[in-house]
């Protein structure tokens, strides 16, 4: 950045000499309360103060650090940060790394708005028409005259980093953002997914362990590839043989005569009919294709951006995306407060909390991030609080915590958090809301629209409590809202008092709400209402589902307009001891007795129905129990291993009110029917989902009429401010 010559000294010395300063200006600040000020007209050469504030946020956390030193146990320190944009560099780490006994608070400003990006701003000034004739030549006729081109090169991005040649995830960055929307990679088609005609070779199967890497081999539906120069790079995302498992490959060549493409690598599946619905495919970053408002392609030889603005882009904010690391990266932080912002554009995760304990994010939105919004692994008792989470390339918030040999808790919970279209870049397995470890909670939280599963349950004596969940499991198969798998260990959880309604499709294997899969069980469901969920497709599935396992407790649920209620396909004698003796893929032998040991304590006296858990007698009864449910309306009470006693449930058909039943009408009508079931406890519907702070109207947050201002949260939770 600077050569080695007086310039640079002419540069560091005097800002030396003024953070010098600055460190003598905080000292003498440093007392019970210390209170720094970040504002967008600021100067990091400033001393922090409200009329001499901070430029960066990075500088207020040099700031932080200084006045830590100098605080007495109990001390607390506070940053203000202004309305504004503030482009991060790095990562910010907000606290003081292992100073205990003081807290850290960061706050937006009282009713400001302040965004953390993690791009770099484009000007409109960057982009030029294309003049390129060959690239002029290989845009569509629609597309002319739209297109803009920005030299990347020019505006300080020397490296790019190129696709892969087959990957389950998000593709690698930059991505482009136009006023805060994410904008879409050249793709075909514009909507949905194009589909095989035949499978003409299947290639080799990596996950069997052939390493014969034959690529699989297809036609397609039509001859969109035709128009494709596979010389520059075509990656086709596709369901190659599941419903439920997506991968990313690069055409290896198209052969124009016979219409067919073959694949640059095998899929980890191969290339087969895995389930019943067609095999389906998408072409992503095609200059070919750059044929809609809204998507761009980046050329990584010549570092050339195109794109076609959605509208003016003279007096639009257009930010490409480069942080590629954590917007809010904290490690074994305590009583750290981060409140009020919003967090957008990141190549990698909004925020990580690693090892952290009792901090809390608290009235932040965080959205457009490549990856996961917010993630918290190890620690303890940390909370996110009155989030908005939304529009992530894979997850949207992770809680994993405590000591699952112990079973120690983790207590880390989220709570009246909003997340929803989460894995638009990995269509399957990236989950709105993922629990690990053991003893965490999540609340009061809305979890929706996302093509695959919301919720993923790992590790055990999880809560999840109080939500609503619809409009998942959308494009895929063989899955649930609420995914719990292949690891009998974990257990102990209590999917409780929750919302769910409009999941799944039909296409043809079967989907669930909730999905116990692969001898998994030992965990309760209870409270729950369920409308329109799931589909049995051509099997066994049910709204709550059991593939191979037992111990699961079904009660007091309300299912409504659902095809099938509980569902299961359980495994024989023979399935049983192939799984315990390492079979059926699922390597039980290490995960419970080398990961944990359910042969001992606490396993053992924590869970005693694990006593002779390895060692099951032939014909032992595995089942799992439903009672004091009500279905209304249902095709199927059960199927499977589900023990089902009519007197202690109630069916009801044709019961008038109840089809197509939305969430403001149930409160009445469940009143009317819960007495004629003795012992249904009352659903508490009004609990379900985001709690409606009572909060003056002209407050709310712009962003969602669930959701009030950052400023508006301050006031409630931190009114010493």
């Amino acid at each position: 950045m600077f050569s080695r010559s007086g310039s640079l000294r002419s540069v560091l010395c005097p800002l030396s000499i003024a953070l010098a300063i600055a460190s003598l200006q905080i000292t003498a600040l440093c007392g019970a309360d210390t209170v720094f000020h970040v504002a967008a007209t600021g100067s990091d050469f400033a001393s922090g103060t409200r009329s001499k504030p901070f430029a960066t946020p990075s500088r207020a956390a040099e700031a932080v650090r200084q006045a830590a030193a100098n605080a007495a146990p109990g001390g607390r320190i506070r940053v203000v940060v202004h309305a504004g944009n503030y482009v991060l560099e790095h990562s910010l780490d907000p606290g003081v790394q292992a100073k205990r006994g003081i807290s850290i608070d960061w706050h937006a400003a009282a009713g400001e708005e302040v965004h953390l990006l993690g791009g770099k701003q484009i000007p409109a000034s960057a982009f030029k028409a294309v003049t390129n004739p060959e690239v002029s030549s290989r845009l569509d006729a629609v597309a002319r005259g739209h297109v803009l081109a920005a030299d990347l090169g020019a505006l300080g991005i020397q490296a790019i980093s190129p696709f892969p040649e087959n990957y389950h995830g998000a593709p690698p960055g930059p991505e482009l953002y136009f006023n805060s929307a994410r904008m879409e990679l050249a793709h075909w088609p514009n909507k949905g997914w194009a589909t095989i005609e035949k499978i003409l070779d299947a290639g080799s199967l990596p996950r069997e362990g052939d390493t014969s890497n034959r690529p699989g081999r297809f036609r397609p539906v039509g001859n969109r590839s035709s128009r494709w120069n596979e010389a520059d790079g075509v990656w086709l995302q596709g369901y190659w043989c599941f419903d439920w498992y997506d991968e990313v490959i690069r055409v290896g060549s198209i052969n124009h005569a016979e219409n067919s493409i073959t694949l640059a690598r095998p899929h980890v599946y191969s290339l087969r009919q895995g389930n019943p619905s067609p095999r389906r495919y998408r072409a992503l970053n095609v200059l070919e294709e750059l044929d809609s408002p809204g998507e761009f392609y980046i050329d990584r030889n010549s570092r050339t951006l195109y794109f076609w603005p959605p509208s003016d882009i003279k007096s639009a904010a257009v930010t490409l995306a480069t942080l590629e690391t954590p917007l809010v990266n904290m490690h074994g932080e305590s009583n750290v407060r981060f409140s009020g912002f919003v967090l957008e554009a990141g190549i990698a995760g909004g925020m990580e909390l690693t090892d952290c304990s009792q901090c809390v994010v608290q009235g932040c939105e965080v959205k457009g991030m490549r990856l996961t919004g917010i993630t918290i692994t190890g620690g303890v008792r940390d909370k996110v609080v009155d989030c908005v989470i939304h529009d992530t390339g894979t997850g949207g918030l992770t809680l994993e915590g405590g000591n699952r040999v112990t079973l120690t808790p983790g207590l880390h919970e989220a709570i009246n958090c909003h997340i929803y279209n989460f894995s638009i870049h990995q269509q399957t397995a990236a989950y709105g809301l993922t629990f690990g470890g053991v003893g965490c909670k999540a609340s009061h939280c809305e979890i929706h629209d996302a093509p695959h599963q919301a919720i993923f349950v790992g590790g055990n004596d999880h809560v999840f409590e109080y939500c609503e969940i619809y409009r998942v499991c959308t494009e895929t198969d063989d899955c649930g809202a609420l995914y719990k798998g292949r690891n009998p260990s974990c257990r102990g959880n209590h999917i409780q008092f929750n919302y769910w309604h409009d999941i799944g499709s039909p296409m043809g294997h079967g989907n669930a709400a909730i999905y116990f899969d692969d001898g998994d069980g030992g965990d309760t469901v209870d409270g729950n209402i369920f409308t329109r969920c799931g589909d049995p497709g051509r099997g066994p599935f049910g709204t709550v589902f059991s593939h191979g396992g037992h111990g699961i407790i079904a009660r007091n649920n309300l299912f409504i307009d659902c095809k099938r209620a509980f569902g299961s396909a359980p495994w024989d004698d023979k399935r049983w001891l192939n799984a315990l003796n390492g079979g059926e893929d699922c390597f039980f032998p290490k995960k419970l007795l080398q990961d944990v040991n359910i042969t001992q304590p606490p396993y053992t006296t924590h869970y005693p129905e694990l006593k002779g858990f390895m060692n099951p007698s032939p014909g032992a009864n595995r089942n799992s129990f439903a009672t004091e449910n009500i279905l209304i309306n249902c095709g199927d009470a059960h199927g499977g291993n589900w023990l089902f006693d009519k007197d202690k449930n109630l069916m009801l058909s044709a019961t008038e009110g109840f089809s197509g039943i939305q969430k403001a009408e149930l409160p009445e009508k469940i009143e009317q029917i819960q007495s004629e079931l003795p012992g249904f406890k009352p659903l508490h519907i009004e609990q379900m989902g985001l709690l409606r702070r009572k909060l003056p109207q002209a407050n709310q947050h712009k962003f969602s009429s669930l959701f009030y201002t950052s400023s508006i949260i301050h006031k409630i939770f931190i009114s010493t401010y």
